[in-house]
């Protein structure tokens, strides 16, 4: 196959992953689903083989489960797989902040300000976009995570945070509807900020634990445990 047709399929591929993954995380593809190859191409307007290549590499990220000959389905969801996404996201995010904090300079400094002054921003503009699944506001929020953790000098661990953010937002989005309390929100990614400027590593790693973990708590109120 020439290098040509070899970056076509490539590009096909990809763009049937992110169709699909889009789908999964907003909950447009509810738990559970059945993925039908023939189905789910024609919903999506792409060939076969790339989708099944796309859904193979979802499957890879922990968003789609293999479901022996018959395809594929939308990963379900549960309390014991969240604490899990939580306590693997957990200890990767947790690492890469303590090494963004120890070898980032100015510019990494500047990028963690600059990412919760959007946020701030956003709200004031926008105070009734804050609620789950509003795009441009996930991207922002996103964009302040991978900001605390863009000077850990690891693309595996940057690519390994990137999945699991996806993974437990994609609960937020399918079981909150709103934010409990803005500015409690707002307080812990300010805070957490404040402590990144500082490079305060312990008090900082141990507020990036509690605001991680609570994610659990907030989808699941009625468990009432930690996943750690």
């Amino acid at each position: 196959m020439s290098e040509a047709l070899l970056a076509s399929a490539e590009t096909l591929t990809e763009r049937a992953s992110t169709l699909v993954e889009t789908d999964i995380i907003s909950g447009a593809l509810t738990p559970g689903v059945r993925l039908g190859i023939a189905e789910t191409a024609a919903r999506y307007g792409v060939g076969a083989t790339p989708l099944r290549e796309a859904l193979s590499r979802l499957a890879a990220r922990g968003l789609v489960d293999a479901v022996g000959k018959r395809g594929f389905r939308v990963k379900a969801v549960s309390y014991e797989d969240l604490a899990d996404i939580i306590r693997i996201r957990t200890t990767i995010e947790r690492e890469a902040f303590r090494l963004s904090m120890a070898n980032g300079g100015g510019e990494w400094e500047a990028g963690v300000v600059a990412s919760v002054h959007r946020l701030r921003h956003y709200a004031r503009v926008n105070p009734r976009g804050l609620v789950e699944g509003q795009r441009e506001f996930d991207a922002l929020h996103k964009a302040f995570h991978t900001a605390l953790i863009a000077a850990c000098g690891s693309p595996r661990m940057l690519a390994a945070h990137s999945d699991l953010y996806d993974e437990t937002y994609r609960y937020r989005r399918l079981m909150l509807a709103k934010f409990r309390d803005p500015e409690d929100f707002f307080a812990a990614h300010d805070r957490l900020a404040d402590l990144a400027v500082r490079r305060a590593q312990r008090e900082a790693c141990a507020a990036l634990e509690t605001h991680i973990g609570s994610t659990l708590g907030h989808v699941y109120p009625e468990a009432g445990a930690s996943p750690a």
